[in-house]
């Protein structure tokens, strides 16, 4: 295992510290806890909390700042934050108008954030309320989860419902809105190499040197199929054609395309991949009103690609992806 760190049992904490000193101007630490918050009070406005396991970086903690989460919270490698760590976050987030948590679809995720809201309403009378992300369509019940797993597009609900709780809505507003959104997003990923846990110093699976595998989760879970290494266009093409059925899409239909890296995929790579994505759905006559690229929820070093299709269902989706933001990683 090679990997610029001290103690692979410190990684976690050196990564928040070196992140808040980045960007003090963005964030601070609360406290003693893995708790990452934003400077901007947003008084009187929703406060939006996200988070999960460590080593999906920018994610979560990326996007603390104004415009989009109030507070994210760190877990171990791979591994859902604990309950009081959750109700920390929620506690730093609460301005006054309640706090939304925006939860990907894993079991430690589910049970410690849900504990954490019952904690901050029975205890601080916080009013809180959540979506469950779950934009992975390759399989139904994997590692750590059961049903679809909460992948990519959970980014893409940050800055959506982030823009609206800066624009002043209620927590009914964004939980109603959250629930439409989610169901209009379907995100798959393929692995090229494995990730290596530092705790672990070896690779969670093994793939041969030609080999690929689709369907593969942000920690690793298996995914629906190995194959041959493909072409660029081969892949997108898979995708695509998944995607297009699940979601119903039709011609003439807008959506936002969101190719994302899993942290050891060049932007030269990612680029080819998106003027794939970008050719076929041109050729279904499906609009790409945004493209969105880059590495936003990766899983360490893995080489690897997701693609995330959003449809347009509310024109206003375009306009919060827009809105300016003041966060590190947007």
């Amino acid at each position: 295992m090679k990997k610029i760190l001290n103690r692979p049992e410190d990684v976690v904490e050196e990564m928040i510290n070196g992140l808040v000193a980045t960007h003090d101007n963005i964030v601070h630490r609360v406290g003693d806890t893995r708790v990452v918050a934003r400077n901007y009070e947003g008084n009187g406005k929703v406060g939006l909390v996200s988070g999960g396991g460590s080593g999906h970086e920018p994610s979560h903690a990326g996007f603390v700042g104004k415009g989009m989460l109030s507070a994210a919270v760190c877990g171990d490698v791979f591994t859902s934050p604990t309950v009081d760590q959750v109700y920390e976050g929620i506690k730093a987030a609460d301005k006054g108008a309640g706090v939304f948590l925006v939860i990907k679809n894993y079991t430690g995720d589910l049970i410690n954030f849900t504990m954490a809201k019952e904690m901050a309403e029975d205890m601080d009378n916080i009013k809180v309320d959540s979506v469950t992300v779950n934009d992975d369509i390759a399989v139904e019940g994997s590692t750590w989860t059961e049903g679809r797993r909460g992948v990519a597009g959970t980014v893409l609900v940050h800055k959506i419902l982030g823009a609206m709780a800066e624009n002043n809505a209620t927590l009914d507003e964004i939980k109603n809105e959250s629930e439409i959104l989610i169901n209009e997003m379907a995100t798959l990923g393929l692995a090229l190499t494995p990730a290596i846990v530092p705790q672990a110093g070896k690779p969670g699976f093994e793939l041969a040197d030609d080999e690929i595998e689709f369907g593969l989760g942000i920690h690793g879970e298996p995914g629906y199929r190995r194959a041959k290494l493909h072409e660029s266009k081969a892949m997108a093409q898979e995708f695509i054609d998944k995607i297009v059925a699940e979601l119903k899409l039709k011609e003439g239909e807008e959506v936002v395309a969101f190719v994302n890296g899993m942290g050891g995929t060049p932007l030269m790579e990612q680029y080819v991949f998106m003027n794939d994505v970008l050719n076929i759905l041109k050729g279904l006559n499906i609009h790409v009103t945004r493209k969105i690229i880059g590495n936003k929820m990766t899983s360490i070093e893995m080489q690897g690609i997701s693609l995330t299709l959003l449809r347009i269902k509310n024109k206003r989706w375009v306009e919060y992806l827009d809105q300016e933001v003041k966060v590190a990683a947007w």
